[in-house]
């Protein structure tokens, strides 16, 4: 990739969508791409780590060379990067041959205790993924879930915020709870928010709990 894609990234000239299709077509470019996310302008930087998060969705197997990159991001001072590393940490697990997920697993985790919502967020709705590719770490993955309602309140993560977690943990949950051995601790994590304040949650708790045969 040329510096003037950059530029053109940076000055709009050119969109992420576009960039992204000349990254499907050109893997070539994937290095230049994780170069730009050190860019110490913003749009060069979370540019290119919005296309590498989509490419890692589509076309995981790509981006699996760079995986220690992305979880050396999880520690970035920039949250936004954190939060990008997390989703395409997630999406490379299931082509995780080396297992280098299974070695960071408590370092990825740890983001469960962060001060800020949007991080602990993306850890939870991520973790199905992660569930679904990596079965030998579901038992641990579903511990790890159950213990949200115990967060502390943070500046950046209110009581609201807790219960919008507490929703993501329930739908993530419903992303495989077939294959969960700790059913019962799934079924009394989700009925105490039965009677929730925040209706979204109160309404997620009923229908997970109609859909798995349990009665409300």
């Amino acid at each position: 990739m040329e510096s003037d894609l950059f530029q053109k990234l940076a000055d709009k000239s050119i969109k992420k969508e576009q960039l992204f299709k000349k990254v499907i077509q050109n893997d070539e470019l994937i290095p230049e791409l994780v170069k730009g996310i050190s860019s110490p302008k913003p749009a060069i930087r979370y540019g290119c780590a919005k296309i590498l998060m989509d490419l890692s969705e589509e076309k995981p197997g790509q981006l699996y060379p760079y995986m220690d990159f992305f979880i050396s991001l999880l520690e970035s001072k920039y949250r936004i990067l954190t939060w990008n590393a997390i989703i395409i940490i997630a999406n490379l697990t299931k082509v995780d041959t080396e297992n280098k997920f299974d070695d960071i697993f408590e370092k990825y985790y740890s983001l469960l205790d962060n001060e800020y919502m949007v991080t602990v967020a993306n850890v939870v709705g991520n973790s199905g993924k992660i569930a679904l590719a990596k079965p030998h770490l579901m038992n641990q993955i579903v511990e790890k879930l159950l213990t949200v309602e115990k967060i502390s309140t943070t500046p950046h993560l209110s009581s609201e915020c807790k219960r919008v977690i507490a929703e993501h943990t329930i739908k993530t949950f419903d992303l495989f709870f077939p294959q969960i051995t700790q059913k019962e601790n799934v079924f009394a994590f989700v009925k105490k928010y039965l009677k929730s304040s925040r209706k979204t949650l109160q309404i997620e708790s009923e229908n997970f709990l109609k859909k798995w045969g349990k009665s409300v």
